[in-house]
Parts: structure tokens; sequence; C-alpha cells
């Protein structure tokens, strides 16, 4: 793709190349896999174009297909049918090759390393316009839109617990349901196991983590909470299952079932 190529998505401005990507590739090591999924991400730098360059700086070996300025102003970085560098080492529901089966945005933003601010209402309407168009053209299921830290838990927070998921979910872009209050009771943490905790991991298995069922509340499991926390619950982003986000975790577990098998 040059810069004169005609963006995929008529929501973006202008095509701004680069070199990092790839081919898509089947779970057979085949070419030719379509994105079924949508990951979102924040830049975590505090200089916009500074983060635009490094994504397309051949050193850096990361890209993804769209950047999205604080202002709203929207480049592609990478044809659509072709695989980013944008998701790292990660896993969703069976899936480990993320870059191979999704569409990456990156959103401009310092992220925690700068305080987290809140995200622009330009940059929000811009993103939200450019995911539903991905969305729309690729199939994309809504439980099949989710956070950076969703697939990569403890190694990434982004985008972060600010990141508006209700509002998107209402505009018809990813899977929502409203958090159960949060109240006192009982709650698991790290160091506890037995067979509550594997029911946990169990239902964590099911939504799509890559958690493993072994009945111990460890610091993987902990970092599963909290991206869950940031995604589904964030008004608490502790690591910690208490009623609250095992109650909201029950019935967002629910509500996937039923439109998979809808």
């Amino acid at each position: 793709m040059t810069d004169t190529a005609k963006p995929d998505s008529r929501f973006a401005a202008k095509v701004f190349p680069s070199p990092n990507h790839g081919e898509r590739k089947r779970s057979d090591g085949t070419p030719g896999r379509r994105p079924d999924m949508l990951i979102l991400h924040y830049t975590g730098m505090p200089v916009a174009g500074e983060a635009l360059q490094w994504l397309c700086n051949p050193i850096s070996q990361v890209s993804s297909h769209y950047f999205v300025f604080e202002n709203g102003h929207t480049l592609q970085l990478v044809p659509e049918g072709r695989r980013a560098w944008h998701a790292g080492a990660s896993h969703w529901a069976g899936e480990t090759d993320i870059n191979s089966c999704s569409i990456g945005i990156e959103i401009a933003n310092p992220g925690h390393p700068g305080g987290l601010p809140d995200f622009p209402e330009e940059q929000i309407a811009a993103t939200l316009n450019l995911c539903r168009d991905i969305c729309e053209r690729w199939s994309i299921p809504p439980e099949r839109v989710l956070a950076h830290s969703d697939i990569a838990p403890g190694r990434k927070i982004d985008p972060g617990e600010k990141f508006p998921w209700r509002h998107f979910a209402e505009a018809g872009v990813g899977l929502w349901i409203e958090p159960a209050p949060i109240r006192g009771g009982r709650y698991f943490a790290r160091g506890d196991a037995g067979q509550p905790v594997e029911a946990l991991q169990a239902m964590f298995a099911m939504l799509g983590y890559g958690v493993a069922v072994d009945g111990i509340y460890d610091d993987k499991l902990e970092a599963v909470v909290a991206a869950f926390q940031r995604h589904w619950r964030p008004q608490t982003v502790d690591g910690v299952a208490d009623s609250s986000t095992i109650t909201t975790l029950r019935d967002l577990v629910a509500t996937t079932q039923a439109s998979r098998t809808a």
C-alpha cells in the first residue's frame, strides 16, 4: 500500500503506509485468513506523531491497520487484507495468532504512563465510525471486539478502563451488559485455591480468555480478572474476583453463549 492508495474505510482520511505487515495465515499455515476480530489499543506515548512514526518504522516491528489522532483525524497504515503487527503474544478463544485474524486500531492517548487522560469526544466519535464500518464490512460479531488487555492480560493494559465500551456497544460495536453493583460478600483473590476457583477459571475460558483451569488463583488469574474488570466492570480494577465481578462474568458468558448459538 502506498500513500496514494485509497483507504479501505471511508472514515480514514488517507493512507500513511507502514512497512510492518505480512500475509494473513490460517491455522494450518496456509494464506488467506479473513479477519473476524477487532482489537483496540492506545498508543501509550505522550506525543501522537511520535507514536505514528514508531508504527511506521521498520526497526520497531510493530504496526496497526489504523491510527486515530486526538482530534479524530484517521489514517490507514496497513491494508485490512494484510497482517499488521499489533497484538503480539496473545490468546482468545483458542486463537494464538491474533494478528492473522484481527484488525487493529491504535488510538492516540498517553495511557496509564501519562495519567490515562480521557479520550476526546472527537476521537471517540471517529473511532466509533471506523469500528462500525469495519465490523459491518467484515461481519465481526460483538463478542470479538476486544481490548488489547483482553487478549494479553498482564502484559498489556490498553486501551484502559476509561475507554467507553458501553457507549460503543449501545452504538452496535462490541458486547456490554450492565455490571453488577459492587457490594460486600465472598470474594476470591491471589492465593486461593479449590473448586470455586476452578469454576471461575472455567467461566473466563468460556468467554475466551487464555486461562488454565487448574483451581489455583495465581498472578496469571489475577491479571485475567483485572483485564476483565477493565473492559466490563471498570469501576474498580484490582484483580480481586468479588461478587460484582463474578456476577458480571456469569451474565456476560450467558449472553455470549446465547449469541453464538443463535
